[in-house]
């Protein structure tokens, strides 16, 4: 099988060819990204699979760059998205747009499967904007007539992930400051598991038309995965409460005077509940989950990360 990945410069991205470094399942992986730079940097680290994979420029506005990136390959795996808003990149241009223009050239170039890494709580009729735009983006992917699997992901944590780095931050400094004083229930999934998922969804047979809640085995208040770490750490830090309601109206006006960035939507989504039983989506994928104590150790180890 020969593998496609979009958003290839992400942690997950660089997850999967890690992971098909040591287990490899694809024959070439072709590492589709935005950029020059970030083509050069993936390059080193696809040279260990093999001689034929290799990194490719693309453009979600160029359907020929994905054509020629998408060109003998049986699966994509599309990975591209955003928390925060940026000035060139809207909820609508990095989850709708580019998933749609994804989901046309999979059809160009009659592609077996689309992956689609999505959100837990994506909902095409949600106020919030960044769940709309993510289950927009999961309904293209339904309707685009070739089969897929949708893997909706929380927070996740190991190498690379920005989870990681928050947590690092947080369990190494003396006083917190967490949102409702981190009350709120996470379900985290190492960003390894997430790679090892995408790539057994990219076979045709595993989870045809599927969407899973690709979620980590335990669910724990923010509060307690700080805590967590921190002991790892041998500290002991404070927890400082910081009102929701207070940075929602701070965001909202700021959002009144046109400031793009951190918003009230992120703000719901990193804040949100997250409980829900693992072991579905494991067992259609085929796969074990790594336990949440290695998910901090692997996120506190700033070498690997």
């Amino acid at each position: 099988m020969n593998l496609v990945i979009t958003g290839a410069n992400s942690a997950v991205g660089r997850a999967i060819i890690g992971w098909e470094s040591q287990q490899p399942a694809a024959d070439v992986v072709i590492a589709a990204v935005r950029s020059d730079k970030l083509a050069g940097e993936l390059a080193p680290l696809l040279q260990r699979l093999n001689n034929h994979s290799r990194a490719a420029r693309i453009s979600y506005q160029d359907g020929s760059s994905l054509d020629a990136a998408f060109s003998g390959t049986a699966a994509v795996v599309h990975l591209a998205g955003i928390l925060v808003p940026r000035k060139d990149s809207s909820y609508t241009q990095a989850h709708v747009e580019s998933t749609q223009a994804v989901v046309e050239a999979a059809k160009r170039c009659r592609l077996a499967k689309i992956v689609l890494v999505s959100a837990i709580d994506a909902d095409p009729n949600s106020r919030n904007a960044y769940y709309r735009t993510k289950g927009q983006a999961e309904e293209l992917v339904r309707a685009g007539g070739l089969p897929y699997t949708i893997l909706r992901a929380p927070l996740l944590l190991g190498p690379g992930t920005e989870g990681s780095a928050a947590l690092r931050r947080n369990a190494a400094n003396d006083a917190v400051k967490l949102i409702g004083g981190g009350d709120h229930y996470q379900q985290p999934l190492h960003v390894g598991d997430l790679a090892r998922a995408a790539v057994r969804a990219a076979a045709l047979e595993v989870a045809a038309n599927q969407t899973l809640d690709m979620v980590g085995p335990e669910s724990l208040t923010e509060r307690e995965l700080v805590l967590r770490a921190a002991k790892i750490l041998g500290r002991v830090p404070r927890i400082v409460p910081v009102s929701k309601r207070f940075v929602s109206v701070v965001l909202g006006i700021r959002q009144l005077f046109g400031a793009v960035g951190f918003s009230r939507d992120a703000l719901e989504v990193i804040s949100s509940n997250t409980r829900m039983d693992s072991q579905p989506a494991a067992r259609a994928l085929g796969i074990s989950l790594t336990p949440l104590h290695q998910m901090i150790v692997d996120s506190l180890d700033q070498e690997a990360a």
